[in-house]
């Protein structure tokens, strides 16, 4: 606001919780407006009557874009802008103020039911699409909510589960698309989760919401609660939530009043909190200039549609059977052609303005392009139906076509917000008929719709194509006969993997987990770093994306910078005869630090569209981050020093173009103590050599310059802590020697404490975002 109004501290208290489910207290004889949040991201549910979290009660219509899982395959940030300022015109239009959403938590498990509210498996991926959704819809003036801070992967006792999850693995998997957003984008607020981290509810965290997301990112914005997440007010309140949603009817108002008034709670976080949600009341003004709140429908709609074609993606195409070719005789089969999946189920659920069946927009687009269309339903959607006179009757339209197309999926009884799935499989009736019309048919094409991955064992060597939607939004299946009468060029790369079994999948023997405790014990091998890693097989590797036309990676330069950072150039050519989009994917590999590292990480990427024939330099830089690790000796990110893999791949798997970098690195010096290791002590390149000297005056022996000499020994007790060594040598070394290294050391003697906070020479990491940051 222009002006900050003295409040009271029960004025002060009261901002801090909700008037009723979706607004916030107004206090009229301030001139504090109340603010209006409601769901997202990928359409406004606003609702007009009954209120509820879980997608039970009617709302008002309004424009359901592609979702999250759906744009996560895109790999452009121009699309989930695009997304993010479509849905902030509703909102405004709707007369909301913040929008909840995008959701950026990593796909640690594909089972997780919540999964088609998120980007990827992949943090680079998620953040920077996250960001550019918070940037679409800020710039309409109306807020983004980035959701679920943090850990929050899975639905299984979602409420209450504590995520385990080490140091190493939160600062470089799950909290960097948080922080991405934060630094790039600047939210208007942060929704915590409802899980404990590391057994602390995320709305009682200080840790996470004030030490990480305040002081070390600098977020500026509001904390708030995931609906009905907040256990304990007052801890919320010194942990550093805001605001708790919904209202309690002035219940936990009390609480925090009396907490100030009896010295529990110091009253200036009260008020802290309470001058960062009246800052909210500035979205409630109308933004300046001249948007046009009179929304074009029809137009949201086209946009949709044209977002969703850039999002699917393309995993088989033998012999070219796609695009359909003029004169050919084409079978739709599958009742989601006519009954489209193309929504989540739960909170984020939206009241379309109108759904195109991929059945009558293949038929809107048949005669232009010369083709005849019958179709079957193929299976029934619920209990009620004949099954098999259904796959009957499919199997004889598709003997008499050309080409058969299959449009198969997963419907919200098997995938919806509140539940994870116990499986990968698509429904036993939807695999029959796949196989069925793929013996009966001359070529076979399948289309996917689900939230998130399905299996493609079983059938997927029997079918020609596959063309694998997501969930793409109200206007999916007109952007589906787009892309299969070749009208739009499929563009989508997977954001995540398709494995070959669950039991590959890196977070299987630890997920959902058990007794209240969900362990992340494949640490930072998550997707894709898992799979490479262990060199376990995929059916489609994370980054794979098939095209109508052809790209060609030319070249790859690379130049170090003075800074550490590195300047990469890549040509991409346009082979073949169509216009296309591509994405040039970046990896670094290495094996350089103190740490086990995944083959290979993401670390850029960009989505470029090329006439046939056209080649473009592509320009890239990396920044530090791109080569550090989390050092949790130093609670800091560092570079080491050593060779690093500059890769251009076609996706995880597939390494196109390579170069190699070396970096100095950072100069790390971590101080000794005696409760150092042997090791460390010999290793230390001042410490080690004097060490030398005094342990020979010690043992009666000569000095051995090179430890490697006695590599057995050394070995056998470099993992015994200094002080316990010291015991067995027959000659006690004398306290001042120990004192003199220990200072060479950089501690004083006895200081365990000293060695396991650390010491660093290297210079502090820059936010992304800013001037050398990621």
């Amino acid at each position: 606001m222009t002006t900050r109004p003295d409040l009271t501290l029960e004025q002060q208290a009261a901002l801090l919780s909700g008037h009723d489910f979706w607004s916030t207290e107004a206090i009229e004889e301030a001139g504090i407006p109340s603010v209006v949040l409601t769901d997202g991201p990928h359409g406004v549910r606003c609702q007009s009557g009954d209120s509820d979290h879980l997608g039970l009660h009617a709302s008002l219509p309004a424009t359901c874009f592609p979702l999250a899982v759906a744009v996560g395959s895109s790999w452009d940030r121009s699309v989930a802008e695009e997304v993010g300022r479509a849905v902030g015109r509703e909102a405004r239009a709707l007369g909301v103020h913040v929008v909840l959403g995008p959701g950026v938590n990593i796909k640690r498990s594909p089972l997780c039911g919540r999964n088609f509210e998120y980007y990827s498996e992949d943090p680079l991926l998620s953040g920077v699409l996250g960001a550019a959704h918070v940037r679409g819809l800020q710039s309409v003036g109306v807020g983004a909510c980035v959701k679920h801070f943090a850990a929050n992967n899975q639905e299984t006792d979602r409420m209450r589960v504590s995520a385990d999850v080490d140091d190493r693995t939160l600062r470089e998997i799950y909290l960097p698309a948080f922080e991405r957003v934060v630094a790039e984008a600047r939210p208007a607020a942060v929704m915590c989760s409802y899980n404990k981290v590391n057994g602390v509810s995320a709305a009682e965290n200080r840790w996470l919401l004030t030490e990480v997301l305040r002081e070390q990112w600098g977020f500026a914005g509001v904390v708030v609660s995931d609906w009905g997440a907040v256990a304990d007010r007052v801890a919320g309140v010194t942990a550093g939530l805001d605001l708790e949603m919904p209202g309690s009817g002035g219940g936990t108002d009390r609480q925090v009043v009396d907490a100030v008034r009896d010295g529990r709670l110091d009253p200036r976080l009260v008020e802290a909190s309470a001058y960062r949600v009246l800052a909210l009341s500035d979205l409630v003004r109308p933004a300046t200039g001249d948007l046009d709140l009179d929304l074009d429908l029809d137009g949201q709609h086209a946009l949709a549609r044209r977002l969703a074609a850039d999002c699917a993606v393309l995993l088989k195409n033998d012999d070219g059977v796609l695009p359909l070719r003029r004169g050919q005789h084409v079978a739709v089969l599958g009742s989601f052609a006519t009954t489209p999946r193309f929504q989540g189920g739960g909170s984020s659920h939206i009241a379309p303005t109108r759904v195109d069946p991929a059945l009558d927009a293949v038929r809107a687009l048949a005669a232009a392009h010369g083709l005849t269309v019958s179709a079957a339903d193929g299976f029934p959607l619920g209990a009620d139906g004949d099954a098999r006179a259904l796959l009957d009757e499919a199997v004889r339209v598709a003997a008499a076509a050309d080409v058969a197309v299959v449009f198969a999926g997963l419907t919200e009884r098997e995938e919806s917000e509140g539940f994870d799935r116990d499986t990968l499989d698509l429904p036993p009736v939807q695999v029959a008929l796949v196989r069925a019309v793929a013996r009966a048919a001359p070529r076979t094409v399948v289309v996917l719709a689900h939230g998130g991955v399905v299996s493609l064992e079983g059938w997927h060597d029997e079918v020609d194509a596959i063309l694998d939607g997501w969930l793409l939004g109200q206007a999916g299946g007109s952007a589906i006969a787009d892309l299969l009468l070749g009208v739009a060029n499929p563009s989508g790369h997977l954001a995540e993997t398709v494995p070959l079994r669950l039991e590959d999948t890196p977070s299987y023997l630890n997920f959902p987990g058990e007794q209240g405790h969900v362990r992340y014990g494949e640490g930072v091998m998550v997707g894709y770093r898992g799979y490479e890693t262990l060199r376990r097989a995929v059916r489609y590797p994370f980054g794979h994306g098939l095209s109508y036309t052809t790209f060609v990676t030319e070249s790859l330069d690379v130049a170090l910078g003075g800074d550490g950072t590195v300047a990469v150039r890549v040509r991409v050519r346009n082979a073949g005869d169509r216009a296309g989009k591509h994405v040039v994917q970046m990896y670094v590999a290495t094996d350089a630090g103190p740490v086990r590292r995944p083959v290979r990480e993401l670390r850029a990427f960009e989505k470029i569209d090329l006439a046939p024939g056209e080649a473009r330099d592509v320009e890239l830089t990396l920044e530090r981050r791109a080569f550090a690790y989390w050092d949790v000796e130093l609670d800091d990110w560092v570079v080491a020093p050593g060779e690093y893999a500059i890769q251009v791949c076609a996706d995880a798997a597939t390494v196109l173009e390579a170069r190699t970098v070396t970096l100095a690195g950072d100069v790390v010096s971590r101080p000794l103590s005696m409760e150092s290791t042997v090791g460390e002590w010999f290793s230390h390149p001042t410490v080690g050599p004097a060490f030398l000297e005094v342990l020979a005056g010690a043992t009666g022996s000569a000095p051995t310059p090179d430890p490697q000499e006695h590599a057995g020994l050394l070995r056998m007790v470099e993992s015994m802590r200094m002080a316990q060594f010291l015991t067995f040598l027959p000659i006690p070394v004398p306290q001042e020697k120990l004192d003199e290294l220990l200072a060479l050391g950089g501690t004083v003697a006895n200081s365990a404490t000293d060695a396991a906070a650390g010491n660093r020479d290297h210079p502090a990491p820059t936010p992304p975002g800013q001037p050398g940051g990621p």
